[in-house]
């Protein structure tokens, strides 16, 4: 279930993902499992043994005195409202508690993934104040939790005791009016006892299904999300392409009631063109450039790539057709040659060296303790900023795409490193289909065609000599950058 669970997360769209924290995630795939493999294991056998010790029981009971047995029997019906009534608030309670774990989760993901930021900021006793905010709303949810189970629990063992003070009446009164011997009200304490006895099992099997079902609802609440995004039942294909790519008349918004992000964009790269996409902040440069490997579905419109509407295709196909570089490089936890190996997860080691090579990160990787088998840490922490970057340039080099988007790949970088990784930036977009986001207008200069977006959609396009020369809005923002 935990494998299916994963598998599932792993099919689910970037919109999903924009929604739900990570430590949420987290718990329903351990926790939530956790509570259910409980509930597997040890439900059945306590199923089965309550069931046939209270059968048994019954059967004697009976044989030895049916009036004493129904007396008994009496109290069935009230302890099973009783207890479906607390079962009801444990569930409840349980389900909420839950949620509160998940928060916890998150709350520990999130503080320690910016653990630096918060060293930096002297913000421990901030982040142990949200900590602890998270961690006593769950004490609260699983006070009330406790509370449903002891009302449950000792409610039940009342019960028994009643039953237990019923039988020593009834029987007393019995053997006074000689219809029951001594003997016999002794081997019905005993049976009782033995009745007793499946009732608190079944007062534990609650609990554990209780624990085990609210996990469950948890886990189909996420294998129910459907993808934002699937192939259509005819998809085919997409074989190696030329690198053309269309925007026709492309609107998009991130939700049905929000506001369009991009509108009536219409654009026509020629493969192996170089192109630049520029303008403002929040203009959608990088939502536009989401949209061709399909993280986001168009809202309206269409995108082609070699004359195939991206929509008609297996997204598999079309992503391995796209390299991308980003500003924000993740890197796994694990060696270099195998954040490297992620763009080709069959390369050899000398495919390896190459792609770094080209990606000027093969003369720092020797510098490494162990070169290309020195652990980088999560996240790559014990590499610089350029060195991140150049690592994952040589992971795109080594896929060999004919498409490749550059998302603000050195806006943050030092010179030095800005030069490497512009070097190895030119030499992996050479006879390539080429996007580059830029904030940096220098850094794109050369770019054959620079495309301004504005809130309206593209504003302007073209070289960098013709812009200016138009004096439009590329070069009011080139002549700021310039003054700074």
């Amino acid at each position: 279930m935990r494998s299916e669970m994963f598998d599932h997360l792993q099919k689910l769209s970037f919109s999903f993902y924009d929604e739900n924290k990570t430590g949420q995630l987290m718990t329903r795939t351990t926790n939530d499992i956790l509570a259910m493999t409980e509930l597997y294991h040890h439900g059945p056998e306590d199923i089965l043994i309550s069931l046939m010790k209270f059968l048994g029981a019954f059967i004697i009971l009976m044989y030895i005195d049916v009036k004493l047995t129904l007396i008994v029997f009496l109290f069935l019906p009230i302890m099973v409202i009783f207890a479906l009534y607390f079962n009801q608030k444990m569930n409840v309670a349980l389900r909420v508690s839950k949620d509160r774990i998940g928060d916890i989760n998150a709350q520990v993901e999130d503080s320690l993934a910016g653990i630096r930021v918060v060293k930096s900021f002297t913000n421990e006793q901030v982040e142990k104040s949200k900590f602890v905010y998270a961690n006593q709303r769950f004490v609260d949810s699983r006070r009330d939790g406790y509370r449903s189970e002891t009302y449950f629990h000792e409610g039940l063992v009342g019960f028994t005791q009643l039953i237990t003070i019923a039988v020593i009446v009834f029987g007393g009164a019995a053997i006074v009016g000689s219809s029951l011997v001594l003997a016999d009200l002794l081997t019905f304490f005993l049976c009782v006892g033995i009745l007793i006895e499946p009732i608190k099992r079944a007062a534990n099997f609650a609990r554990l299904y209780q624990e085990g079902i609210t996990g469950f609802d948890r886990f189909m609440d996420i294998l129910e999300v459907e993808p934002a995004i699937e192939d259509d039942k005819d998809a085919r294909e997409l074989g190696q392409v030329r690198g053309s790519v269309t925007f026709c008349e492309v609107g998009f918004k991130y939700k049905e009631n929000y506001d369009y992000v991009l509108r009536n964009v219409s654009l026509d790269i020629q493969a192996g063109e170089y192109i630049a996409l520029v303008g403002p902040s929040g203009v959608g440069k990088t939502t536009l450039c989401s949209l061709i490997p399909r993280f986001y579905e168009t809202s309206e419109g269409s995108i082609m790539i070699d004359g195939h509407n991206i929509r008609e295709v297996t997204q598999r196909s079309l992503r391995q057709q796209i390299g991308m570089v980003q500003q924000d490089v993740y890197l796994f936890a694990g060696t270099v040659a195998e954040n490297i190996r992620y763009g080709k997860m069959n390369a050899d080691m000398e495919e390896i060296i190459a792609a770094a090579r080209q990606a000027n990160a093969h003369d720092f990787i020797m510098t490494l303790p162990d070169g290309y088998d020195t652990d980088i840490g999560q996240r790559g922490v014990k590499l610089s900023g350029g060195q991140k970057q150049r690592l994952s340039i040589a992971r795109v080099f080594l896929k060999n795409p004919p498409i490749i988007i550059f998302d603000e790949a050195t806006s943050s970088l030092d010179n030095e490193s800005e030069k490497a990784v512009q070097e190895s930036l030119e030499r992996l977009s050479r006879k390539r289909t080429t996007i580059v986001i830029a904030h940096r207008l220098t850094t794109v200069r050369n770019a054959q065609r620079i495309i301004v977006l504005s809130d309206d959609g593209i504003e302007e396009q073209g070289t960098h000599e013709q812009l200016m020369a138009h004096n439009g809005s590329y070069a009011r923002l080139y002549n700021v950058q310039s003054e700074i």
